[in-house]
Formats: C-alpha cells, sequence, structure tokens
C-alpha cells in the first residue's frame, strides 16, 4: 500500500491510518475493480471506493464475484448498503477478510429500490439505528468503519438536525464522515435528479467541521477541479470526487503532486493507456469481455484531438464477440495521428 505521509496541506488532519485527502466516490455501475484499476495507474495515493454492495448480496448471493479485486487497487474501501446491525457486522468482516482498507456505510443514495429495504439517505431519520449499525460494524473489525451520508432529506434538513445525526453516530466510534454537500428530496426526485437539482451548500459542511473539529469530515458534490479540491481542503479534511473524476479520468495524473505534495513526473494519457495494456491483456486471458474493461478509458482523451475517434472505434468494437487488446491498439493509433 502506498500512503503519503505528506501533511504540508493538512497540518490538523484527523484522519486515521489512510490518507483520505482525495477519494474518488462509490459510483454504481462505474466503479468497479477494472475502473479502479485504470484510476491507480494515475493516481498512487487516491482511496477508491467500490461501488455499493448490499448486505443481501453479500450473505445471500455471490461473495466473490462482489467482494473480488486488484491487488493493486490499495488502499481501497468497500461500501456496503444495509441497516440490519447483525447482516452489516457479518459483511464488514467479510470486507476485511478479503483484504480490504475500509469499509463504508451508505447512507446517501436516495433510490426508491434501496428505500424500500431501509438502505441508504432514508436512514438519516433514524440516527440512533445508524449509530447501532455503526457500532456493530466497528466491533466487528480492526480496518476503519466510515459512513457516507448527506447535509438532510426531504424537510428533515436543518444544521442543528445534520449535527444532531452527527453527534449521534459519532458516539460509535466512527470517525471519519463524508458528506455529500446536497439534501436528498425521497419524493418526487429521481436519483439522477438528486445528484443535480439540491442545490450544493459546501458551507454547511464547513460549518460541520467547525463543529466537530475532532472528526475527519471529507466534503462530495459536483467537485470538478483540483483547484477546487485545494480551496475546499482549507476548511475540511478531504475531498472526494464523483463523476468528473470518472468522465474526465486524466484529471487523477496530478492528484499526487498536487495534493499530496509528492514530486514526479507527471504520465501523459497515452501512457497512462499502455500501461493499461497488460492488466487488458491479463483479464481478456480470463474470459472478461473487452467491453466490460475498455467502457471505463473512453474519458481518458477528453477534449483532446482525436479523442471523438478513439471513443467511436471502442464504443463500436470493443462489444464484438471476440474483440481483443487491438481494439486498444488502434485507438491508441488514431489518437497518434492527431498528437
Amino acid at each position: 500500500m502506498n500512503i503519503s505521509t505528506n501533511t504540508a496541506l493538512k497540518p490538523g488532519t484527523t484522519r486515521d491510518t489512510l490518507d483520505r485527502r482525495f477519494c474518488i466516490a462509490p459510483m454504481m455501475d462505474w466503479t468497479d475493480k477494472h475502473c479502479r484499476m485504470f484510476h491507480r495507474i494515475l493516481s498512487k495515493n487516491t482511496v477508491l471506493y467500490s461501488e455499493m454492495v448490499t448486505s443481501g448480496a453479500l450473505i445471500f448471493g455471490d461473495k466473490h464475484r462482489h467482494l473480488a479485486y486488484n491487488e493493486g487497487e490499495h488502499p481501497v474501501a468497500l461500501q456496503l448498503g444495509g441497516s440490519d446491525p447483525i447482516d452489516l457486522a457479518k459483511c464488514a468482516r467479510l470486507a476485511q477478510e478479503y483484504g480490504y482498507d475500509e469499509v463504508n456505510l451508505n447512507v446517501g443514495c436516495p433510490s426508491d429500490r434501496v428505500q424500500n429495504n431501509m438502505i441508504g439517505a432514508c436512514l438519516m431519520e433514524y440516527p440512533e439505528k445508524v449509530r447501532d449499525c455503526m457500532s456493530a460494524m466497528q466491533d466487528a473489525v480492526d480496518i476503519p468503519v466510515t459512513i457516507k451520508h448527506r447535509l438532510g432529506i426531504d424537510n428533515l434538513d436543518s444544521d442543528e438536525l445534520l449535527h444532531h445525526f452527527v453527534d449521534t453516530v459519532q458516539t460509535s466510534g466512527c470517525s471519519t464522515f463524508i458528506v455529500h454537500a446536497r439534501k436528498a428530496i425521497l419524493q418526487g426526485l429521481s436519483p439522477k435528479e438528486n445528484r443535480d437539482v439540491p442545490p450544493l451548500q459546501y458551507d454547511r459542511v464547513y460549518k460541520l467541521k467547525q463543529a466537530f473539529p475532532e472528526l475527519e469530515i471529507i466534503i462530495n458534490g459536483g467537485i470538478k477541479t483540483l483547484d477546487d479540491s485545494q480551496e475546499h481542503l482549507k476548511h475540511v479534511d478531504g475531498v472526494m470526487m464523483g463523476r468528473e473524476a470518472y468522465q474526465n479520468p486524466y484529471i487523477l495524473a496530478e492528484v499526487d503532486s498536487a495534493l499530496y505534495g509528492i514530486s514526479q513526473q507527471v504520465m501523459s494519457r497515452i501512457e497512462a493507456v499502455e500501461a493499461y495494456l497488460p492488466y487488458i491483456e491479463e483479464q481478456l486471458r480470463q474470459d472478461v469481455y473487452l467491453n466490460h474493461i475498455s467502457r471505463h478509458i473512453l474519458g481518458i482523451f477528453h477534449g483532446m484531438p482525436g479523442g471523438k475517434q478513439f471513443r467511436r472505434l471502442i464504443s463500436e468494437e470493443a462489444h464484438k464477440r471476440g474483440a481483443g487488446i487491438e481494439v486498444i491498439q488502434q485507438a491508441l493509433a488514431k489518437i497518434k495521428e492527431f498528437n
């Protein structure tokens, strides 16, 4: 595991053994193990989060399919969805047995499906229940147990209620709170709309850190640049970037130098894809379909000459039966024609 000990940006950090000053958010259908492996090529220090896995899927489903990852992904966290303390404790133990560096509880997802199973943002209405879940997981494992939540839900949306939620949950021993700086509207908005419609309120996350200086507070929501990240780090302990990191992954190439203070030469976009080729070949030998891997690199040439041709060739060819590494090589050749 490659974790920076440089604390120049955050002399008063409250972080534990993981340096979460920059993280990539858990994103359903996006941050699978192939995506995380590509992101790790671009940044050695960013903390990576899995897609949310429900406790039921782990207890009753194919554990290995949900938990398998690449050793090169560290530091990597498993995000869980659930509300039963006993089940979540079992799943936290599985995360530790598999070697994850952290287990995180999702208290932010607003979808109807998870609400109906008492998972996600709806749990903000029940801070004592969340505390009990966190306590059970803390008791079950030695790795850090963290939480990701919203500012509030529906009409339960005030600093007083937010601070009560955090104050209640932190009695479990949880010291890391990842806060999406929007409330969730559970009735009337889709999950997609909940990522954009409720206004961002970064100042409320800053106030939360001021009210709980002993806690590690990570800010999430609408963060698009490393300059934005540096500004947030003046007020909180860490930044979690979501869609921008996926759609424009090359932003990660400067994270280690810009945010972790590590002096190094930044790899080019072409170098990043070429460094990923051995992984792609290894996965193809394991009968993984090329498009399951290649979809995560489509944004690497975002805004660059030849980027559209790169994306088009991969999109048209990678899903075909028998598609191999030559598809990526041909797409790279298109890029090199323009650069």
